[in-house]
């Protein structure tokens, strides 16, 4: 796997080269989170301006995410790794991520049960969600998807 230029050859010579290549996977699954966060937000939002609610809003707006990260993780973060036709690998990806869905997920719902400000400002919750289901989300993908 090519260094992150710049980063890579640090991170080598801080971790060795084994811990380097998982700490630049994780950064670049880190800036595809990014991207998802994006995606999961802006769907989010258009989904509450079409009156789909908090609740189901977030279920169409975690799906584009999930899909646009699954994109975005095969073609950079883990390429070359995986197998199979990309619609079984992308239903691997979202069986296997379940377990960060629900912690995301719930995170999201608490939040914007139980505090006004996110249940004003759904961005928060998205933010806290996409942390809290991120870990688990990597070294599942990492382990079981792109292996």
């Amino acid at each position: 796997m090519a260094e992150i230029p710049i980063i890579g050859p640090a991170l080598t010579r801080l971790l060795g080269p084994g811990r380097a290549a998982l700490a630049q996977e994780f950064l670049r699954f880190g800036v595809v989170g990014g991207i998802g966060f994006v995606v999961d937000t802006a769907v989010l939002y258009g989904a509450l301006a079409l009156g789909a609610g908090l609740y189901l809003g977030r279920a169409i707006s975690y799906v584009a995410a999930a899909t646009t990260t699954w994109a975005l993780n095969r073609i950079w973060t883990f390429r070359g790794r995986g197998s199979g036709p990309a619609g079984r690998q992308w239903a691997l990806f979202v069986v296997v991520n379940l377990g960060g869905f629900v912690l995301n997920y719930g995170t999201y719902a608490a939040l914007v049960t139980w505090v006004p400000l996110v249940a004003a400002h759904p961005v928060l919750g998205v933010a806290a969600g996409s942390i809290a289901g991120m870990f688990s989300n990597f070294f599942l993908s990492r382990s079981l998807v792109f292996r």
